[in-house]
């Protein structure tokens, strides 16, 4: 009965620490989705490498691939200069999900005020979400890859899912 009680007692102290430490993994997560929104919020991007990897890959709401840290800082740089430059996010929602001690996946929504394109044509404010891809690296999770689209309104109107019998 005794080893029966120090067996449980250890693997509940064990499960305990996993939580702990998923908890922690996820806040540590959120913070870098902070840092994203501040770097965008400031339009100054030269401190991607705090949260992204220097392998990192994005592709953005037009579908341009940028392939790493040099070609994903200097082109949301550029448009933040150009285009963004008045804009501000809106942190909606981060959804993090752990698929193992140094990777997660990540849903992150946002509110992207209006802008005009390089071609003059306004664009109003959005609802957006990005999945983005987080690596642990030396103990700090940095954002890897990542793609955003725009939330379209009227096609969450029929979104099959509202109909899914529950």
């Amino acid at each position: 009965m005794k080893s029966t009680l120090t067996f449980l007692a250890i693997i509940l102290s064990v499960l305990s620490v996993q939580a702990q430490t998923k908890n922690a993994d996820v806040k540590a997560i959120e913070k870098q989705v902070d840092a994203m929104v501040n770097s965008w919020n400031r339009h100054d991007h030269s401190d991607m490498k705090t949260y992204c990897t220097a392998d990192c890959s994005w592709v953005n709401i037009v579908g341009m691939w940028w392939k790493n840290l040099k070609e994903v800082e200097y082109s949301t740089q550029f448009y933040h200069t150009n285009m963004f430059k008045q804009t501000t996010m809106t942190n909606k929602g981060v959804f993090v999900r752990i698929i193992n001690p140094t990777t997660a996946l990540v849903q992150f929504k946002s509110y992207v005020s209006e802008f005009t394109t390089p071609d003059g044509h306004k664009i109003p404010g959005s609802d957006d979400i990005a999945l983005l891809v987080y690596v642990k690296q030396k103990g700090k999770w940095l954002m890897t890859a990542g793609e955003n689209v725009v939330i379209d309104p009227e096609a969450q109107k029929n979104d099959p899912v509202l109909h899914l019998k529950k």
